[in-house]
């Protein structure tokens, strides 16, 4: 059995990572910045430890992490969130195994641009997309589609992202401080995937769709669906590119039948609650050469407070009450464990420190989540 350190315990993903690890008998460990975390109070965890903030202060947080494994003897060191950046920026330093790639490579995946040259490259299909560094290229975007989509080349869960914005919204919007891209828009189902990955072969695989979302983006109800054309996809794409470490993407599967990627990020995601019951879920981290697993069942899954306090309001606007509360009543919590009820019982902790951050910057609640691990290319 392996000491596993765990980093990113925010998020509801690393929460129900710690319990896998935990429940196939490895001894777990967790490395935070945030005070108050989702996954502190966790009986699957066998110490935390509260780190400098990687974006902030990216020396000290490296420095703390080499000292969090060496003291501890860990085996594999896993990054869950954004904080993966910072992870494979002190890679070579760590004296343990790290699942995850090369900051470099990390870069290309996540970088919304990137992403589509690189997926071009492999003849992997992606929405016509135009790099903007100025209002003139804002301007032939305008020109080229009658609908399109802006996002700056470094973004996390849509936050601020623009979805068909009349030219005068995006004018009054972008500021080129960093770059953004267009993109035409397409209409049409939108699906996610979540990937465990060791050197261009996946292990763990899957994909479901994106019904009801915090904001514009992350997805808060998670359900397995079968799509060969999508694992194609993916599979093409981290073999090509020999990718290790946890990958995900966001595509959309228009009424003609074609299918789109729009974006990569590479870290955990809630797929990772789809996989939880698998009994070689864990081995998928530590095993490169077995077979790919995907979900057993097709369970429906979700996190029960941002149903209610993102899932609702938007349901009543959207005149879905009925299949809200028909999702609501028929999926399982992915927080809620009665052998380990502590998170569950004190999430609120981590909602205030969201509120607070959102607070003190004049940001949302949303983009607080990130504030002190998000990696924008430039750090």
């Amino acid at each position: 059995m392996s000491n596993i350190l765990l980093t990113g315990g925010r998020a509801p993903a690393s929460l129900e990572l710690a319990r896998v690890f935990h429940r196939a008998g490895h001894t777990v460990f967790m490395a935070e910045s945030l005070r108050g975390h989702l996954s502190e109070p966790s009986n699957a965890i066998k110490k935390n430890f509260i780190v400098p903030p990687p974006r902030q202060q990216t020396d000290a947080f490296i420095k703390a992490i080499k000292e969090i494994v060496t003291e501890n003897k860990i085996d594999l060191l896993i990054p869950t969130c954004e904080e993966v950046f910072y992870v494979a920026k002190g890679r070579d330093q760590f004296p343990c195994a790290v699942f995850t790639q090369p900051l470099k490579k990390l870069d290309i995946v996540h970088n919304k641009w990137f992403f589509v040259v690189t997926s071009i490259e492999l003849e992997l299909m992606t929405p016509e997309t135009m790099l903007l560094t100025n209002q003139d290229d804002m301007l032939h975007a305008y020109a080229e589609w009658r609908e399109l989509v802006l996002k700056p080349v470094y973004s996390r869960f849509a936050s601020r992202t623009l979805i068909r914005p009349t030219l005068k919204q995006a004018m009054s919007t972008l500021t080129f401080d960093s770059h953004w891209i267009a993109q035409e828009y397409l209409p049409g189902e939108q699906y996610c995937t979540y990937s465990v990955c060791h050197n261009g072969h996946i292990t763990a695989h899957t994909t479901y769709p994106s019904n009801f979302t915090a904001g514009q983006g992350a997805a808060i109800v998670f359900k397995h669906v079968e799509h060969p054309a999508i694992y194609h996809w993916v599979q093409t794409y981290v073999e090509e590119n020999r990718f290790t470490g946890q990958i995900a993407f966001d595509f959309i599967h228009t009424s003609e039948g074609q299918l789109f990627a729009l974006e990569c990020n590479p870290r955990a995601t809630s797929g990772v609650h789809l996989l939880a019951s698998h009994p070689k879920f864990a081995d998928a981290f530590l095993d490169p050469q077995m077979n790919c697993i995907t979900p057993l069942t097709n369970a429906s899954f979700m996190l029960s407070t941002a149903m209610l306090l993102y899932g609702l309001p938007a349901a009543i606007r959207k005149l879905q009450l009925g299949k809200w509360l028909s999702t609501f009543f028929t999926s399982h919590d992915v927080i809620l464990d009665y052998k380990d009820l502590k998170p569950f019982l004190l999430q609120f902790r981590s909602i205030f420190s969201y509120l607070k951050i959102a607070q003190q910057n004049k940001i949302s609640p949303l983009e607080a989540s990130t504030f002190d691990i998000e990696w924008n290319g430039t750090e």
